[in-house]
């Protein structure tokens, strides 16, 4: 966590312009399948493991650095660093009316937080004129972060596409978190979220929305990663 929040403002002080992914097995399984969204992972300029497993994977592997980094965990965290130094934030995503109210619960939980501006586009593709107003609306505000809240992949196809129009120096996707942190889901235990069980409890929690992530990516994951194992060659993953 503290390598990736000095990495963060390292970008903000030099005004360097990157975009982060939070990433656990879904992310994985999704570029697996889809080499442009592999290429957009491996263009990032930091992608953390939102996921237990993940990290401890990354550590079998080798490296020793890896450790369990959560989207929701490090939005709290550059949040309370960037109240402390006058980073300004932008919320991008959720539902209507959530970006509103995850800036709002942001301000009671750190006093001194500077949010330039919220947007909670639709769910479906805007058109040219509705995205370059967008694009207009976060350079206006002037944001040191943009935190985008739109689920994976969409975001992280967001980002790719953005991080080169918008001034921000930062965007940082992290799906639930805005929901998360809005106060409108609640977010697994602390001993599921160490013990590699986070997945259980949002399944269980959105059985219908997350049966397919979670019952058939994870099975293949373990599979692909057993091969990976053995010297086999999982599939389109890069070395």
């Amino acid at each position: 966590m503290e390598m990736a929040l000095c990495t963060i403002e390292e970008w903000i002080v030099r005004r360097e312009c990157h975009y982060v992914c939070a990433t656990g097995v879904h992310g994985v399984m999704e570029s697996w399948r889809d080499d442009d969204l592999r290429r957009i992972h491996n263009a990032a300029g930091l992608v953390v493991a939102d996921g237990a497993p993940l990290a401890w994977l990354s550590r079998i592997m080798g490296v020793r650095q890896a450790d369990h980094v959560r989207g929701s965990d490090l939005m709290l965290k550059m949040c309370e660093r960037s109240a402390k130094r006058g980073y300004r934030q932008f919320f991008y995503g959720g539902a209507p009316g959530v970006a509103e109210k995850l800036a709002s619960r942001m301000h009671g939980q750190f006093p001194g937080l500077k949010v330039s501006g919220v947007c909670s586009p639709p769910f479906r593709s805007l058109s040219p004129e509705e995205d370059s107003a967008v694009v207009d609306c976060i350079n206006s505000a002037k944001p040191d972060i943009v935190w985008v809240g739109i689920s994976t992949p969409k975001q992280e196809r967001w980002m790719f596409e953005h991080w080169r129009r918008l001034d921000a120096p930062v965007l940082i996707g992290v799906g639930a978190a805005f929901d998360f942190h809005a106060g409108l889901k609640k977010q697994a235990p602390y001993w599921m979220q160490k013990s590699g069980l986070e997945w259980l409890f949002r399944l269980l929690s959105e059985p219908r929305r997350l049966w397919r992530r979670y019952l058939i990516n994870n099975p293949w994951f373990l599979w692909l990663v057993l091969l990976q194992l053995l010297g086999q060659e999982p599939g389109n993953l890069d070395s």
